[in-house]
């Protein structure tokens, strides 16, 4: 890649220095000083760019409320879940066409951007190749909306709509399946690559997978389904935050949100002598829905789950919490035993299992087939 200005942030603890870089006509800037109200668990406070980004190199989680601090939004859904899986008949023809060769494709083109970061051109064009593959798929059927929501920085966040029969009724339950679709170098975000494969392109593809396995077969629930894909999620879960906050003012009726964020990687389970297995996330989500999650797996995947823990604000499931929505959220081992590649130049395909991805896409289609046909008024 060619660089006509060359930009680098250098961090020395909090003092930073900040520099412009120039891609042919577009900036991409990381200005390591302007300040943000960032949420941890132990509370929030301003801090720099530059803080935040050592928040995260430390493994801190957070959420980067900067544009959210007044709101003070709380929906209340009432829902009740399926005490076991209903229609794992109806849906085995939507499995059969879940494809490990369409992952591979899709994420060899996503993790050709140079870099997914939200701020970036190629954070704004890597979501425009998103939009125009996720349309695409969406043509064979008029009643699909996909659009972009829009934000402040240059990368959008999508979202695709299956209009349920129950759709604008008030039994309608919406049901929600999210990724993020940035990618960060911890280094120095605005001039390192970060190819993103694992987090968050493999939880991106397997999403975008499972769409298309639903779409392709005409599938028509009862209530609304939708897939987002987030922008910014490393920047304090930005794009996530803003959609919920935005549902919640609208008082949409989110049933249920299930996040896939790093959905390939097994090597250090397997090296460890572990069991391929999905790892279900069991702090700051929804104990009734992560137990119906629990009987999806087993009865749609082909490998067991295990129980594990994430933490305060780990994912964008904790955006749709916040403002009261049911989450949960499955991660693609134990957290231990996690890709330790990510944020960095080093988060590439060949690390991961397209094989681990399919047994992903399977959880996501047995979830969206369950709950996109269940009375969950």
């Amino acid at each position: 890649m060619r660089f006509s200005t060359v930009a680098v942030t250098i961090l020395l603890g909090s003092a930073a220095r900040a520099y412009v870089l120039s891609e042919g006509s577009t900036q991409t800037v990381f200005n390591p000083n302007e300040l943000r109200l960032v949420q941890t668990e132990a509370g929030a406070q301003w801090i720099s760019e530059a803080d935040k980004l050592q928040l995260k190199r430390a493994g801190k989680k957070f959420f980067d409320i900067t544009d959210n601090a007044d709101d003070s939004l709380n929906v209340v859904v009432n829902v009740t879940y399926p005490t076991e899986v209903s229609f794992v008949e109806q849906a085995t023809p939507f499995l059969a066409n879940i494809s490990t060769t369409n992952m591979k494709t899709n994420l060899e083109t996503f993790t050709s951007f140079y870099t997914r970061y939200y701020k970036s051109s190629t954070g704004a064009d890597s979501s425009q190749w998103l939009f125009d593959t996720v349309k695409g798929i969406a043509a064979v059927n008029p009643n699909i909306v996909v659009f972009p929501f829009h934000h402040p920085w240059p990368q959008t966040s999508l979202i695709a709509r299956i209009p349920g029969v129950k759709y604008h009724t008030p039994e309608d339950r919406t049901i929600v399946v999210g990724a993020h679709q940035d990618s960060i170098n911890l280094i120095f975000p605005s001039f390192f690559a970060a190819p993103g494969a694992d987090d968050d392109g493999s939880g991106t593809v397997t999403i975008l997978e499972t769409f298309r396995a639903l779409v392709e077969n005409d599938f028509a629930p009862n209530n609304t389904v939708e897939f987002h894909w987030y922008s910014a999620e490393e920047g304090g879960l930005l794009g996530s935050q803003a959609i919920f906050s935005e549902y919640a003012k609208r008082q949409i009726n989110v049933g249920a949100m299930l996040q896939q964020d790093m959905t390939g990687f097994v090597k250090k389970t397997l090296d460890n002598g572990l069991p391929e297995s999905l790892g279900v996330i069991t702090d700051f989500v929804h104990p009734e829905l992560t137990e119906f999650i629990k009987k999806v797996i087993v009865s749609y995947a082909s490998i067991p789950y295990v129980e594990t823990e994430c933490g305060y604000a780990c994912s964008d499931h904790a955006s749709a919490a916040k403002v009261g929505y049911p989450s949960a959220f499955v991660i693609e081992s134990t957290f231990g035993n996690s890709n330790p590649f990510i944020h960095s130049t080093r988060d590439t395909i060949d690390r991961l299992s397209f094989e681990h991805m399919a047994e992903h896409a399977k959880l996501t289609l047995g979830f969206v087939y369950e709950l996109g046909f269940a009375d969950l008024a």
